[in-house]
């Protein structure tokens, strides 16, 4: 998600009677085990979700991983970003892989680090995420996105190729791994689940932003008709199954859960996707519940800045940028029941411990810290 450099204040995110189309083109480098093995590797195919076992994309570079000398640049309020929030800790890689935190309303320009003291992030030095985006290309043309990866010692963004950020953090980071930490690519590398994913992408992930920026009355339409025919499959397929791929947490499911955690507080009124809600949905709400409860997913989730993000930053569909006071979040705490569908969250592994003291969601954001 990015800062858009349109006219205004806050950018633009409609634009005509067009149906929208989002900018897939990322900084496609890559923080690997084996820069060499990679390089050597075929390139992958080109990919709106990511790829496992393949190289490089034409012109990209390969960073070795080390513990420490990364930052992940990803603000709470993004899902994109909430995507690398999720699978870094139920990996285990606060250690390895530094956190730096935007506060969730950027302008045209980028996101800023106004929650840090001095509104400067306390590793990097920065005031705005695009100082490092200029210092690796000057005058960066494009959005400038979180997540994104830094490079402490240059100040340089290595990457912002958020779905490959996190197969890279499962595949390529795997040394660093606590113990207990779950398979979520389910051993076989992407390949079972890659048809579900890219569904979920196309039409729900990026489903609720063609609603939400379509141009015109006619592209609304067929997205909101893209979007809930896909949300009516999730629905049918999670009446017989635990999770998405089966009895256990997988990549698919955290790419699913930030969009529809972020459903009923901003999509179903912000973008219009309101036929009806996430909680009149029983096995997707039951679904969405669990994941919420389930230490890694929930306690990385804040409210607060989710609906200030979108209903401060998207001054063109929000031109008053009044944040509403719903809607009630105690439903998300309620027994899901999912139980009765057999399996392990984490399935022969364990979950994460608490959340470190210094990334905990504030008091009164989320209904699992009371205010």
């Amino acid at each position: 998600m990015s800062g858009n450099t349109e006219p205004g204040p806050m950018g633009s995110y409609i634009t005509g009677g067009e149906a929208y189309e989002r900018d897939t083109q990322y900084i496609e480098d890559r923080i690997v085990a084996d820069p060499e093995a990679v390089r050597a590797l075929p390139a992958p195919p080109p990919s709106k979700i990511g790829a496992v076992g393949y190289g490089l994309t034409p012109g990209a570079q390969a960073w070795p991983v080390e513990p420490g000398r990364y930052r992940l640049v990803a603000a709470a309020a993004c899902p994109w970003a909430n995507r690398t929030l999720i699978v870094r800790r139920l990996l285990g890689l606060e250690d390895v892989l530094s956190l730096g935190r935007p506060g969730p309303v950027h302008d045209a320009r980028s996101w800023t680090f106004d929650l840090d003291p001095d509104g400067r992030d306390p590793v990097l030095g920065s005031e705005r995420l695009q100082e490092h985006y200029f210092t690796r290309f000057p005058g960066y043309p494009r959005g400038i996105t979180v997540p994104a990866i830094v490079d402490v010692p240059s100040g340089a963004v290595v990457t912002n190729d958020y779905p490959q950020i996190t197969l890279d953090l499962s595949t390529q980071w795997r040394e660093f791994h606590r113990d207990g930490a779950p398979d979520l690519l389910l051993g076989d590398g992407f390949a079972q689940m890659r048809p579900v994913v890219e569904r979920v992408f196309t039409e729900v992930n990026n489903g609720v932003y063609r609603c939400g920026f379509a141009g015109s009355q006619e592209a609304y339409d067929a997205a909101y008709a893209r979007l809930w025919e896909a949300l009516d499959w999730l629905e049918e397929r999670l009446a017989t199954q635990r999770f998405l791929m089966g009895c256990t947490i997988s990549e698919a499911d955290v790419r699913l859960f930030t969009t529809l955690v972020r459903f009923d507080p901003v999509y179903h009124g912000h973008f219009k996707t309101n036929r009806n809600r996430l909680t009149e949905m029983p096995h997707l709400w039951a679904y969405a519940r669990e994941l919420f409860q389930t230490p890694g997913f929930g306690d990385t989730v804040d409210f607060v800045q989710i609906k200030r993000h979108y209903y401060e930053t998207h001054t063109d569909i929000n031109p008053t940028r009044i944040v509403p006071a719903g809607p009630d979040l105690a439903g998300w705490l309620e027994p899901h029941g999912r139980e009765r569908l057999g399996g392990e969250p984490f399935g022969d592994g364990t979950p994460p411990p608490p959340v470190r003291a210094d990334e905990r969601i504030a008091p009164g954001h989320s209904p699992l810290i009371a205010g």
